[in-house]
């Protein structure tokens, strides 16, 4: 088969025939009586798997040595390209996300193109000067995107960056709620716990609406601090959890606070008051957990409260009832 024939039916141009052949990778076996190259079938074969081989990412130098040397094993090279085509991804996809986020940003001109650019790479400094300088550039309108914003609060360690970082987010528009609300559902507790901080600085309805689901979430954690956002913010279907965290002893002082806030009314002081004193009859709380419960009710006005003190001042734990005792003088002197 002559080589135009060859380079139609194999799709592998006479040039880059010609090139194999001058590498040595495939040779014609034969030549015509006009001195023309004739492929045999096991030429054309051999075409076939240069085509393969390479098209796994081998050099044109190692097709060669796959083909020609038998002690050449697969194994570690293919490991090799493994490592390589995961490192090409992983840049390949770090690009793609900055470029998604400079067009997020409706860059004007290239001018503004450079200073998103600048503004990611700050955000992603090692230094935490850089990265704060990143999230207050916001304050005087550069152009930050929201999705870079999220992934930098899910992961910043440095308080104060954290909270400039949160600061911006708070004012950076409305995808923040949904973008932080994923993680939430990260494997890692630090980012589970960052994400809910960073939601109960948003500002919303969306904002509340995802604290509101985060009551549900396994981890403890972020089930307290959507819990004491709410709690500022009135959501009374926060103090079911509120409580638990007076219970078992996590942020009590922070919860009881909330639960305080929240009985801005009589009807709402009843209701949490008989909350706190059901627990106190019926939780197999050890205890302090008891001491904390009656401690939460002196934030609760109302007579509903006052008589559950009235009643606690008598309980069979001392330490109770001092602790009753105590809370319903200082309710009597106010």
């Amino acid at each position: 088969m002559l080589i135009g024939e060859v380079a139609r039916r194999s799709g592998v141009s006479a040039r880059m025939l010609r090139h194999y052949e001058s590498l040595g990778l495939v040779r014609p076996s034969g030549r015509t009586g006009s001195g023309y190259r004739e492929y045999s079938g096991e030429d054309i074969r051999r075409v076939f798997h240069i085509e393969s081989l390479r098209s796994l990412g081998l050099s044109l130098r190692e097709v060669g040595r796959a083909l020609d040397d038998p002690g050449f094993t697969p194994s570690a090279l293919v490991d090799d390209l493994v490592r390589q085509t995961r490192e090409r991804i992983a840049a390949e996809t770090e690009l793609l996300t900055r470029l998604r986020r400079i067009d997020a940003a409706e860059p004007a001109g290239w001018g503004d193109v450079l200073q998103v650019v600048a503004l990611l790479q700050a955000l992603g400094s090692k230094s935490p000067d850089a990265r704060q300088r990143a999230a207050l550039a916001s304050a005087d309108g550069a152009p930050v995107p929201v999705d870079a914003l999220v992934e930098a609060a899910l992961s910043e360690t440095e308080p104060n960056v954290a909270g400039a970082i949160r600061w911006a987010l708070a004012r950076s528009g409305d995808r923040g709620p949904a973008l932080l609300a994923e993680g939430l559902g990260s494997p890692v507790p630090a980012v589970r716990e960052r994400a809910v901080q960073s939601l109960a600085e948003l500002p919303g309805d969306e904002a509340t609406a995802r604290l509101r689901d985060a009551l549900a979430n396994p981890d403890a954690v972020v089930r307290g601090h959507a819990a004491l956002a709410l709690g500022t913010r009135g959501a009374t279907d926060a103090v079911p959890t509120l409580i638990d965290m007076i219970v078992e002893g996590r942020n009590d002082t922070d919860a009881a606070d909330a639960l305080s806030v929240l009985a801005s009314d009589t009807a709402t002081a009843d209701r949490l008051a008989a909350g706190l004193v059901d627990r106190l009859a019926h939780d197999t709380a050890q205890a302090p957990a008891r001491g904390r419960l009656t401690q939460a009710l002196a934030g609760i006005p109302g007579a509903r409260a006052s008589r559950a003190l009235e009643e606690l001042s008598q309980d069979g734990d001392r330490a109770v009832a001092l602790t009753a005792a105590y809370l319903l003088r200082q309710r009597d002197a106010r």
